[in-house]
């Protein structure tokens, strides 16, 4: 979802939201956020525990689903409006209408990235889960694993065996924007480096993936790839 359908990342964006409108006391904390991403640069930390820390900073060690809901839905509705890149906008479109089942896979966590992909009317979320205690609310603790990476390829594979689909019947499309998603890039059958960072357009120009620029330029007429 970052990046690929959006022209920024969203999970910073989200916390500072969030935060403005739960306890703005909280963005105090803010300029802690660039050290613990220095951290995390130089492999002192996970990805999973930067995003965790950055949680806690900002949110809190919990989270009440019921208190967050609207602002959820709010910074939901202003990513569309305002973030989404229109060339993604034009493809979602244009592979429902190919009858498509669209499926947001995203190392972004589910509890705001639910009510984005609702907005796009997408049918199906693999996203990074949160720990939920007895009293529904939200830990500052990933259940599983991140979303990003290999774990991305295991968590979409388990997910299609849950929903019983055969790999072997399904034909995959798979749109990215970070070379991170390269495992799950060369196990689809459809390969697209959207609007990608310098490293992925470098292997999609070796694997022969068509390139995207979703940013300006109308989806039909914008694949480089071969």
């Amino acid at each position: 979802m970052d990046r690929t359908i959006t022209r920024t990342g969203t999970f910073t964006p989200f916390l500072i939201y969030a935060a403005a409108r739960l306890a703005p006391w909280r963005l105090l904390f803010a300029p802690v956020v660039p050290f613990v991403m220095l951290a995390y640069a130089a492999k002192l930390i996970s990805r999973a525990k930067l995003k965790e820390v950055n949680q806690r900073l900002l949110l809190g060690p919990h989270l009440s689903k019921e208190r967050l809901a609207p602002i959820v839905d709010g910074f939901a509705e202003r990513t569309v409006r305002l973030n989404a890149l229109p060339g993604a906008m034009e493809r979602i479109e244009q592979d429902r209408a190919d009858g498509y089942r669209l499926v947001l896979a995203t190392a972004s966590y589910r509890f705001y990235v639910e009510a984005i992909a609702g907005k796009l009317a997408f049918d199906d979320v693999i996203a990074t889960n949160s720990i939920i205690g007895l009293d529904a609310r939200i830990a500052a603790r990933i259940d599983g694993e991140n979303n990003y990476g290999p774990a991305k390829l295991r968590m979409v594979e388990s997910w299609m065996a849950a929903e019983g689909i055969d790999r072997s019947t399904a034909t995959i499309r798979f749109y990215s924007d970070h070379v991170s998603d390269a495992p799950v890039l060369e196990w689809a059958d459809e390969a697209f480096a959207t609007t990608p960072s310098p490293k992925l357009r470098a292997l999609a120009e070796k694997r022969g993936w068509p390139i995207l620029d979703w940013s300006r330029i109308a989806v039909g007429a914008n694949a480089t790839g071969a």
